[in-house]
């Protein structure tokens, strides 16, 4: 059972009510859950699917399709020797058949009661998963995808196809199917990029799974995995938090101990330079770094392909980027963001799996509490629309990004993580803390606050009124210093 996921499903059986012929890329990171959430949309019923070949040849790619024809009811052929050939024998095979009913079942019942019409099911569903593998050099894969596209399935009379596409190298779909300057551009009819569970479909999954887990376990549980399901589905009944961890990442047969190895060159051809950018975020300054000093410490040459290697981070949800107060581009910090690779980093990296219960044994350390107070910031993040519900500014046109300022001889650097412009004429100024128990602003920090405020307030460009907004796990002691706090936002309201 799909556990959220619902506006994906709605989108993907739309394409079945669509009088033209769709072409639909969905993307996002490894272990996601886009080929589940295909196959389960679509009730496993294809008239013809295909997966590409983890760092295979041409020869093996043409290989695996060739057998992938003959699994969907094509007689015994010659392996193809160009895509071009290749996708010739699946117009023939499509020609051939007659699956223009495909049993969508309560998934096509859904929709129609949704929709409050019925939906046909004439259209003939194609699923290539993990697209981007196919794409070897001199193969010209994409030439043969646009031929494929443009010269036969948008012009068949019956215009009944739904190609699916899918992938994990989102920089590769972006690229070569997203922002295509050739004949695929403009061609696809739906873009699905799947983002990770959100905590509370975390908590529903916890749930499914009888886990027997409260909101906090759940929180850290997400502080570690974020919301990828697969990592998720590893969890078992009867273990508390850190014996789970444990049992995934640092136990001698643990199920993830070579995941992030995995995950990197899954998605990156070459993902050595991608990873020296990322192991220089990992050591660096907990508020980031700039592209020189990224540069500086990973020795890698400036130029395109550094740019892009930022770019494609960027965009795969690993780094962030945010402009300084002087908004010169140079200045902009990058940030590590993605939940489990800071974890590996911070924690699984230097253990080098030394210790069998190096989560139960470091449970108390400082190390772990730094750990915890960076992870919650990246949480909060990747939960801005739940944090504008909070704040009952969910209809509200708002600017949201981060910002800083560098130290002078004047003043303090500062930095704020989450600022939220808001077009009813204030800015949510917020800070995330992570604490066992209520948070109590301090002396130091209630000065830190202070200049963080102030340094926006004579910096920044904005002229509305700031509001100062802490997100905590339980809340806010009401000392001398809570005045400054307009808004208080707590753990459980992450969860809606």
């Amino acid at each position: 059972m799909i556990i959220g996921r619902e506006k994906e499903q709605h989108e993907l059986l739309g394409l079945l009510e669509k009088e033209e012929s769709q072409f639909c890329a969905v993307y996002g990171r490894r272990r996601v859950g886009k080929t589940y959430l295909i196959r389960e949309t679509f009730n496993y019923q294809f008239c013809f699917q295909h997966t590409g070949v983890a760092k295979g040849t041409l020869r093996q790619q043409l290989t695996a399709f060739r057998n992938s024809l003959v699994a969907a009811g094509m007689e015994k052929c010659s392996v193809p020797k160009t895509w071009i050939e290749a996708f010739e024998l699946l117009k023939q095979l499509i020609d051939r058949q007659s699956c223009d009913s495909l049993p969508l079942g309560d998934n096509r019942k859904r929709l129609s009661e949704q929709e409050g019409k019925d939906v046909p099911a004439r259209k003939k569903v194609l699923f290539i998963d993990e697209l981007p593998w196919m794409d070897t050099p001199k193969g010209n894969l994409i030439g043969a995808l646009e031929n494929f596209w443009n010269g036969w399935a948008t012009a068949r009379r019956e215009k009944d196809i739904v190609l699916i596409v899918c992938g994990s190298a989102t920089s590769w779909i972006s690229k070569k199917l997203l922002k295509d300057k050739g004949g695929l551009r403009g061609r696809l009819t739906l873009r699905v990029k799947l983002a990770p569970f959100t905590l509370r479909e975390c908590e529903l999954f916890a749930r499914g799974a009888n886990l027997a887990y409260g909101r906090k376990d759940v929180l850290e549980l997400y502080m570690v995995l974020g919301g990828i399901p697969y990592y998720w589905s590893f969890l078992k009944r009867g273990l508390s938090v850190a014996q789970n961890i444990d049992q995934l990442f640092f136990a001698e047969t643990a199920q993830l101990r070579d995941e992030f190895e995995a995950l990197y060159a899954t998605l990156f051809k070459r993902p050595e330079n991608y990873l020296k950018v990322i192991g220089c975020l990992s050591n660096g300054r907990r508020s980031g770094m700039t592209r020189e000093e990224i540069l500086a410490a990973s020795k890698l040459t400036d130029g395109g392909t550094f740019s892009t290697i930022l770019e494609e981070l960027e965009e795969c949800g690993f780094i962030r980027r945010f402009a300084s107060a002087d908004t010169a581009e140079k200045n902009a910090l990058y940030q590590l963001t993605d939940n489990y690779t800071l974890f590996y980093y911070l924690c699984i990296k230097k253990n080098a799996f030394s210790d069998e219960h190096y989560w139960l044994n470091t449970f108390t350390s400082a190390s772990h509490n730094t750990w915890k107070g960076l992870a919650f910031e990246r949480v909060c993040l990747q939960h801005v629309p739940q944090i504008k519900a909070a704040l009952g500014i969910s209809g509200v046109q708002t600017n949201v990004c981060s910002w800083f300022a560098r130290g002078t001889e004047q003043r303090r650097g500062a930095q704020i993580d989450l600022v939220i412009g808001r077009a009813d004429g204030f800015t949510d100024i917020c800070e995330m803390k992570h604490s066992l128990n209520t948070f109590a602003i301090d002396n130091d920090y209630a000065k830190e606050l202070q200049n963080k405020l102030d340094a926006y307030r004579e910096l920044s460009k904005d002229r509305r009124t700031l509001h100062l907004v802490m997100i905590t796990t339980n809340g806010v002691a009401h000392n001398n210093h809570y005045n400054m706090v307009q808004k208080e936002i707590t753990m459980d309201e992450l969860f809606k």
